[in-house]
């Protein structure tokens, strides 16, 4: 789907109970591949620093059901700067679109400490709409999200499904890298996301597969969470 220029995709999310991703995770892992930058059967690690408006709108877009709602991140995997990546993620009710665009480290410490005109040449046009947000418009970091996500492909309809684990919010620092950095556990020990992507269809063997009619749909932002989490400590 199209939308104003950009590729739409439906995103559905669930939470799961441990023994109904387990359940899941045993049906899914025979019928899909594994996203190839798992590390193992675990999956891969994904921290992620979120940046929004002077007037929080990122956050409160969300709580206030805004239909067409836009969230700028930098994301890194497993902890390494060997792939840094600027994303943006725009929600149009049910469906997601995600740009993404690569940062070197230099960069990325230069973003972090304020000087921001480092990305004033840049011609990725999602940098170009970034340096805006961050010179013209406000835009600051305010949380890093940090989990673990176990991904599965599938290649007829573009499917991908996800079980996201362990999510936790930084709370002493807004440094990807930085070595002190304090986590506080989001999730329930027994709390499992399931996230399902998928293009224009979801073909009809992965939906007997997952039988998401079984579960819960909930309007879940890793981001609103872990950002609560933080505005608890910081009173901000």
């Amino acid at each position: 789907m199209q939308f104003q220029g950009k590729k739409l995709r439906n995103e559905m999310k669930y939470y799961l109970h441990a023994f109904d991703y387990l359940a899941l995770r045993q049906k899914v892992s025979t019928a899909l591949m594994m996203d190839r930058n798992s590390l193992s059967s675990d999956g891969y690690g994904i921290r992620s620093l979120y940046f929004d408006g002077i007037h929080n709108h990122s956050l409160y877009d969300k709580n206030d059901g805004i239909f067409n709602r836009e969230k700028y991140r930098i994301r890194i995997y497993n902890g390494s700067d060997a792939s840094i990546n600027l994303e943006r993620k725009s929600k149009y009710g049910d469906y997601v679109c995600k740009e993404s665009a690569p940062l070197n480290r230099e960069e990325y410490d230069a973003i972090l400490s304020g000087n921001y005109d480092v990305l004033s040449k840049k011609q990725h046009p999602l940098i170009k709409d970034f340096y805006g947000a961050l010179k013209y418009r406000g835009f600051k970091p305010a949380v890093i999200v940090d989990y673990i996500r176990e991904a599965y492909v599938y290649g007829p309809g573009n499917v991908r499904i996800t079980f996201d684990k362990r999510l936790s919010a930084a709370v002493n620092t807004i440094d990807l890298f930085d070595k002190k950095l304090v986590l506080e556990d989001v999730l329930l020990p027994q709390q499992t996301i399931m996230e399902i992507k998928f293009d224009n269809y979801l073909p009809s063997n992965i939906r007997n597969i997952i039988q998401p009619e079984k579960f819960v749909r909930s309007a879940i932002s890793k981001y609103v969470m872990c950002r609560e989490v933080n505005i608890k400590h910081f009173k901000q």
